[in-house]
Protein backbone atom coordinates (compact mmCIF):
# COMPACT_ATOMS: atom_id res chain seq x y z
CA UNK A 1 0.00 0.00 0.00
CA UNK A 2 1.11 3.55 0.64
CA UNK A 3 4.16 4.84 2.72
CA UNK A 4 3.56 5.92 6.31
CA UNK A 5 5.98 7.07 9.26
CA UNK A 6 9.77 7.54 9.23
CA UNK A 7 9.08 8.25 12.68
CA UNK A 8 6.15 8.05 15.81
CA UNK A 9 5.52 7.78 19.26
CA UNK A 10 3.01 4.95 20.03
CA UNK A 11 1.20 5.31 22.80
CA UNK A 12 -1.35 2.63 24.20
CA UNK A 13 -3.69 2.55 27.06
CA UNK A 14 -4.06 -0.16 29.42
CA UNK A 15 -6.29 -0.39 32.49
CA UNK A 16 -5.79 3.11 32.88
CA UNK A 17 -1.49 3.54 32.45
CA UNK A 18 0.13 4.94 29.58
CA UNK A 19 3.12 3.07 27.75
CA UNK A 20 4.73 5.30 24.96
CA UNK A 21 7.80 4.30 22.67
CA UNK A 22 9.59 6.24 20.33
CA UNK A 23 10.25 4.35 17.34
CA UNK A 24 12.38 5.69 14.04
CA UNK A 25 11.79 2.39 10.98
CA UNK A 26 14.19 2.96 8.08
CA UNK A 27 14.02 2.62 4.74
CA UNK A 28 14.58 -0.92 3.71
CA UNK A 29 18.50 -1.20 2.06
CA UNK A 30 19.08 -0.08 -1.02
CA UNK A 31 15.39 1.00 -1.38
CA UNK A 32 15.75 5.14 -2.51
CA UNK A 33 11.64 5.18 -2.39
CA UNK A 34 11.06 3.52 0.73
CA UNK A 35 10.62 7.42 2.17
CA UNK A 36 8.01 7.51 5.43
CA UNK A 37 4.80 9.00 5.87
CA UNK A 38 5.02 11.70 9.49
CA UNK A 39 2.89 10.27 11.27
CA UNK A 40 2.87 11.27 15.36
CA UNK A 41 1.12 8.65 17.07
CA UNK A 42 -0.67 9.48 20.72
CA UNK A 43 -2.92 8.16 23.17
CA UNK A 44 -5.25 6.62 22.08
CA UNK A 45 -9.41 8.43 22.52
CA UNK A 46 -12.91 6.75 21.39
CA UNK A 47 -14.80 8.37 18.76
CA UNK A 48 -16.89 10.58 19.59
CA UNK A 49 -19.76 11.97 17.95
CA UNK A 50 -23.85 10.72 18.98
CA UNK A 51 -24.78 7.12 17.49
CA UNK A 52 -27.06 7.66 14.59
CA UNK A 53 -30.95 6.00 14.80
CA UNK A 54 -30.96 2.61 14.51
CA UNK A 55 -32.63 1.19 11.30
CA UNK A 56 -33.93 -2.32 10.23
CA UNK A 57 -31.69 -2.50 6.73
CA UNK A 58 -29.57 -5.82 6.50
CA UNK A 59 -25.53 -4.98 7.02
CA UNK A 60 -23.32 -5.13 4.28
CA UNK A 61 -21.16 -8.63 3.28
CA UNK A 62 -18.34 -8.69 1.98
CA UNK A 63 -17.16 -12.45 0.54
CA UNK A 64 -13.88 -12.70 2.90
CA UNK A 65 -12.79 -15.48 0.70
CA UNK A 66 -13.40 -13.80 -2.63
CA UNK A 67 -11.57 -10.26 -1.45
CA UNK A 68 -8.37 -12.53 -0.24
CA UNK A 69 -8.33 -14.53 -3.88
CA UNK A 70 -8.26 -11.01 -5.59
CA UNK A 71 -5.62 -10.00 -3.48
CA UNK A 72 -3.96 -13.16 -4.00
CA UNK A 73 -3.74 -12.86 -7.61
CA UNK A 74 -2.72 -9.76 -7.70
CA UNK A 75 0.19 -9.83 -5.82
CA UNK A 76 1.07 -13.00 -7.89
CA UNK A 77 1.97 -10.27 -10.86
CA UNK A 78 5.07 -9.99 -8.66
CA UNK A 79 5.95 -5.61 -7.86
CA UNK A 80 3.47 -3.12 -9.64
CA UNK A 81 5.67 -0.02 -9.80
CA UNK A 82 5.23 1.99 -13.28
CA UNK A 83 6.50 0.86 -16.60
CA UNK A 84 6.37 -2.87 -14.63
CA UNK A 85 5.33 -6.04 -16.21
CA UNK A 86 3.48 -6.39 -12.67
CA UNK A 87 1.84 -2.75 -13.17
CA UNK A 88 0.75 -3.48 -16.79
CA UNK A 89 -0.95 -7.19 -15.56
CA UNK A 90 -3.04 -4.92 -12.96
CA UNK A 91 -4.04 -2.84 -15.59
CA UNK A 92 -5.31 -5.56 -17.36
CA UNK A 93 -6.49 -7.49 -14.51
CA UNK A 94 -8.54 -4.31 -13.49
CA UNK A 95 -10.23 -3.95 -16.89
CA UNK A 96 -11.19 -7.29 -16.96
CA UNK A 97 -12.72 -7.29 -13.97
CA UNK A 98 -14.59 -4.30 -14.39
CA UNK A 99 -15.68 -5.21 -17.72
CA UNK A 100 -19.16 -4.00 -18.20
CA UNK A 101 -19.18 -1.34 -15.17
CA UNK A 102 -19.30 1.98 -15.85
CA UNK A 103 -15.53 2.45 -16.00
CA UNK A 104 -13.38 5.44 -16.55
CA UNK A 105 -9.32 5.13 -17.05
CA UNK A 106 -7.64 8.30 -15.94
CA UNK A 107 -4.50 8.53 -17.53
CA UNK A 108 -2.28 10.91 -17.34
CA UNK A 109 1.78 11.39 -17.24
CA UNK A 110 3.15 12.29 -14.06
CA UNK A 111 6.46 14.63 -14.28
CA UNK A 112 9.01 12.75 -11.77
CA UNK A 113 12.33 12.66 -10.24
CA UNK A 114 12.67 9.62 -12.60
CA UNK A 115 11.15 11.76 -15.51
CA UNK A 116 8.05 11.54 -17.16
CA UNK A 117 5.74 8.45 -16.21
CA UNK A 118 2.67 7.44 -17.43
CA UNK A 119 0.13 6.73 -14.97
CA UNK A 120 -3.48 5.34 -15.09
CA UNK A 121 -6.22 5.50 -11.82
CA UNK A 122 -9.30 3.77 -12.74
CA UNK A 123 -12.66 4.71 -11.41
CA UNK A 124 -15.72 2.26 -11.03
CA UNK A 125 -19.17 4.12 -10.57
CA UNK A 126 -22.33 2.59 -8.93
CA UNK A 127 -25.14 4.73 -8.86
CA UNK A 128 -27.32 5.44 -5.88
CA UNK A 129 -30.85 6.52 -5.81
CA UNK A 130 -29.52 10.18 -3.90
CA UNK A 131 -27.94 12.74 -5.33
CA UNK A 132 -24.18 12.21 -4.12
CA UNK A 133 -21.20 10.68 -4.15
CA UNK A 134 -19.25 8.68 -1.79
CA UNK A 135 -15.55 7.73 -2.86
CA UNK A 136 -13.89 4.33 -1.77
CA UNK A 137 -10.66 4.22 -3.14
CA UNK A 138 -6.85 2.22 -2.84
CA UNK A 139 -3.65 1.91 -4.17
CA UNK A 140 -2.32 -0.66 -6.56
CA UNK A 141 1.02 0.47 -7.50
CA UNK A 142 4.02 -0.82 -5.29
CA UNK A 143 7.70 0.68 -4.15
CA UNK A 144 9.25 2.63 -7.49
CA UNK A 145 12.28 -0.38 -8.62
CA UNK A 146 11.81 -2.20 -6.03
CA UNK A 147 12.13 -5.98 -7.26
CA UNK A 148 12.08 -7.55 -3.70
CA UNK A 149 8.74 -5.84 -2.79
CA UNK A 150 5.05 -7.69 -3.68
CA UNK A 151 3.19 -5.10 -1.27
CA UNK A 152 0.43 -8.06 -0.42
CA UNK A 153 -0.65 -5.57 2.52
CA UNK A 154 0.55 -2.21 1.04
CA UNK A 155 -1.36 -2.16 -2.43
CA UNK A 156 -2.75 -5.34 -2.70
CA UNK A 157 -5.16 -5.39 0.04
CA UNK A 158 -6.61 -2.14 -1.06
CA UNK A 159 -6.94 -3.66 -4.63
CA UNK A 160 -8.11 -6.61 -3.80
CA UNK A 161 -10.55 -5.41 -1.95
CA UNK A 162 -12.04 -2.82 -3.77
CA UNK A 163 -12.47 -5.32 -6.34
CA UNK A 164 -15.28 -7.52 -4.10
CA UNK A 165 -17.04 -4.08 -2.88
CA UNK A 166 -17.42 -3.93 -6.28
CA UNK A 167 -18.65 -7.10 -6.76
CA UNK A 168 -21.06 -6.89 -3.82
CA UNK A 169 -22.45 -3.15 -5.54
CA UNK A 170 -22.71 -4.98 -8.80
CA UNK A 171 -24.77 -7.48 -7.39
CA UNK A 172 -27.33 -4.50 -5.99
CA UNK A 173 -29.47 -3.91 -8.79
CA UNK A 174 -31.12 -0.57 -6.66
CA UNK A 175 -29.15 0.92 -4.30
CA UNK A 176 -30.60 3.21 -2.05
CA UNK A 177 -28.20 6.18 -0.54
CA UNK A 178 -25.35 8.04 -2.54
CA UNK A 179 -23.41 6.66 -5.39
CA UNK A 180 -20.40 4.62 -5.00
CA UNK A 181 -17.93 5.65 -7.25
CA UNK A 182 -14.54 2.93 -6.16
CA UNK A 183 -11.16 4.55 -7.07
CA UNK A 184 -8.17 2.44 -7.75
CA UNK A 185 -4.99 4.82 -7.39
CA UNK A 186 -1.89 4.76 -9.29
CA UNK A 187 1.53 6.32 -8.13
CA UNK A 188 0.80 6.66 -4.48
CA UNK A 189 4.42 5.68 -3.68
CA UNK A 190 7.40 8.28 -3.69
CA UNK A 191 9.43 7.68 -6.86
CA UNK A 192 12.42 8.58 -4.94
CA UNK A 193 12.10 9.89 -1.29
CA UNK A 194 8.45 10.93 0.12
CA UNK A 195 7.67 14.75 -0.16
CA UNK A 196 5.26 16.55 -1.02
CA UNK A 197 5.56 17.13 -4.45
CA UNK A 198 6.95 12.94 -4.92
CA UNK A 199 3.86 10.93 -3.74
CA UNK A 200 0.31 10.42 -4.02
CA UNK A 201 0.64 11.50 -7.91
CA UNK A 202 -2.81 9.53 -8.44
CA UNK A 203 -4.64 11.13 -5.84
CA UNK A 204 -3.49 14.75 -6.42
CA UNK A 205 -4.21 14.43 -10.08
CA UNK A 206 -7.55 12.98 -9.73
CA UNK A 207 -8.26 16.09 -6.39
CA UNK A 208 -7.27 18.48 -8.83
CA UNK A 209 -8.86 17.36 -11.94
CA UNK A 210 -12.37 16.69 -9.85
CA UNK A 211 -12.01 20.10 -8.57
CA UNK A 212 -11.47 21.85 -12.07
CA UNK A 213 -14.92 19.84 -12.98
CA UNK A 214 -17.43 20.22 -10.61
CA UNK A 215 -17.23 17.16 -9.51
CA UNK A 216 -15.91 17.36 -6.06
CA UNK A 217 -18.87 19.65 -5.00
CA UNK A 218 -20.86 16.14 -5.03
CA UNK A 219 -18.78 13.95 -3.22
CA UNK A 220 -20.50 13.54 0.57
CA UNK A 221 -16.88 11.82 1.88
CA UNK A 222 -13.89 9.71 0.61
CA UNK A 223 -13.28 6.78 2.30
CA UNK A 224 -9.18 5.46 2.10
CA UNK A 225 -8.37 2.06 2.83
CA UNK A 226 -4.54 1.27 3.31
CA UNK A 227 -2.87 -1.50 5.23
CA UNK A 228 -5.98 -3.15 6.16
CA UNK A 229 -5.19 -7.04 5.27
CA UNK A 230 -3.34 -7.48 8.68
CA UNK A 231 -4.25 -10.42 10.22
CA UNK A 232 -3.97 -8.64 13.41
CA UNK A 233 -6.18 -5.44 12.26
CA UNK A 234 -6.20 -2.67 14.62
CA UNK A 235 -7.40 0.63 12.43
CA UNK A 236 -5.68 3.68 13.29
CA UNK A 237 -7.88 7.03 14.01
CA UNK A 238 -6.00 10.10 11.79
CA UNK A 239 -6.06 13.00 13.07
CA UNK A 240 -5.21 14.46 9.05
CA UNK A 241 -8.77 13.20 8.47
CA UNK A 242 -12.38 14.91 8.93
CA UNK A 243 -13.12 14.18 12.53
CA UNK A 244 -17.33 14.02 11.83
CA UNK A 245 -16.10 11.32 9.59
CA UNK A 246 -13.67 9.61 11.47
CA UNK A 247 -16.98 9.24 14.26
CA UNK A 248 -18.85 8.26 11.46
CA UNK A 249 -16.72 5.26 10.84
CA UNK A 250 -16.95 4.79 14.63
CA UNK A 251 -19.84 3.81 14.55
CA UNK A 252 -20.70 1.54 11.59
CA UNK A 253 -17.75 -0.11 12.93
CA UNK A 254 -19.98 -0.59 16.70
CA UNK A 255 -22.94 -1.39 14.74
CA UNK A 256 -21.18 -3.89 12.90
CA UNK A 257 -19.54 -5.38 16.62
CA UNK A 258 -16.12 -4.44 14.74
CA UNK A 259 -15.20 -1.66 17.40
CA UNK A 260 -12.66 -3.68 19.11
CA UNK A 261 -10.30 -3.53 15.73
CA UNK A 262 -10.71 0.39 15.53
CA UNK A 263 -9.02 3.96 17.43
CA UNK A 264 -7.05 2.10 20.06
CA UNK A 265 -3.95 4.62 18.71
CA UNK A 266 -4.37 7.77 16.84
CA UNK A 267 -2.13 9.25 14.45
CA UNK A 268 -1.73 11.55 11.89
CA UNK A 269 -0.82 10.34 8.53
CA UNK A 270 -0.09 11.95 5.22
CA UNK A 271 -2.11 9.16 1.92
CA UNK A 272 -4.08 9.67 -0.47
CA UNK A 273 -6.73 11.60 1.36
CA UNK A 274 -4.89 14.54 1.87
CA UNK A 275 -5.29 15.81 -1.85
CA UNK A 276 -8.81 15.89 -1.36
CA UNK A 277 -9.17 17.25 2.13
CA UNK A 278 -6.89 20.33 0.84
CA UNK A 279 -10.46 21.03 -1.78
CA UNK A 280 -12.47 20.53 0.77
CA UNK A 281 -13.53 16.98 0.35
CA UNK A 282 -14.72 14.90 4.00
CA UNK A 283 -11.94 12.22 4.30
CA UNK A 284 -11.26 9.24 6.33
CA UNK A 285 -8.10 7.27 5.76
CA UNK A 286 -8.53 3.44 7.26
CA UNK A 287 -5.33 2.47 8.12
CA UNK A 288 -3.74 -0.02 10.47
CA UNK A 289 0.17 1.24 10.63
CA UNK A 290 1.60 -1.28 12.85
CA UNK A 291 2.14 -4.09 10.84
CA UNK A 292 4.44 -6.45 12.35
CA UNK A 293 6.20 -5.81 15.82
CA UNK A 294 7.81 -2.46 15.44
CA UNK A 295 6.27 -2.20 12.01
CA UNK A 296 8.64 -4.33 10.88
CA UNK A 297 6.91 -5.92 7.67
CA UNK A 298 6.42 -2.27 6.06
CA UNK A 299 8.19 -1.74 3.19
CA UNK A 300 10.09 -5.04 3.60
CA UNK A 301 10.12 -8.27 1.44
CA UNK A 302 8.46 -9.74 4.41
CA UNK A 303 5.11 -7.43 3.43
CA UNK A 304 3.82 -10.92 1.76
CA UNK A 305 0.24 -12.87 1.77
CA UNK A 306 0.85 -15.01 4.68
CA UNK A 307 1.06 -12.25 6.98
CA UNK A 308 -2.63 -11.07 6.07
CA UNK A 309 -6.53 -12.22 6.68
CA UNK A 310 -9.72 -12.31 4.77
CA UNK A 311 -11.43 -11.48 7.98
CA UNK A 312 -9.40 -7.91 8.01
CA UNK A 313 -10.41 -7.39 4.50
CA UNK A 314 -14.10 -8.09 5.75
CA UNK A 315 -14.58 -6.38 8.56
CA UNK A 316 -12.81 -3.15 6.47
CA UNK A 317 -14.82 -3.58 3.83
CA UNK A 318 -18.19 -3.53 5.60
CA UNK A 319 -17.61 -0.78 7.74
CA UNK A 320 -16.42 1.02 4.46
CA UNK A 321 -20.09 0.34 3.32
CA UNK A 322 -21.57 0.91 6.23
CA UNK A 323 -20.56 4.09 6.87
CA UNK A 324 -21.35 4.96 3.04
CA UNK A 325 -25.09 3.81 4.25
CA UNK A 326 -25.06 6.07 6.82
CA UNK A 327 -23.96 8.72 5.35
CA UNK A 328 -27.21 10.68 4.37
CA UNK A 329 -28.90 10.36 7.66
CA UNK A 330 -26.05 12.79 8.59
CA UNK A 331 -27.26 16.08 7.07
Amino acid sequence: MAQIARSFILCLTVLGLSSCAQKSPAPSAGSAAAAAKPAALTEATPAGGEMLPGDSAPPPHIDAAKAMEYVRQVVNFGPRYINSPGHRKTEEFLRARLKGDDVEEDSFTASTPAGNLPMINFIAKFPGSEKGIVVLAGHYDTLYGRKDFVGANDGGSDTGLLLEIADYLRAQKKRPGYSVWLVWFDGEEAIQQWSDSDSVYGSRHLAQKWQKDGTAKEIKAFLLADMTGDKDLDIDRDQNSTPWLEDLVGQAATRLGYQSHFFQRVGGFEDDHLPFSRIGVPVADLIDFSYGYNNVFWHSPQDTLDKLSPQSLEITGEVMLEAARLLPAHK
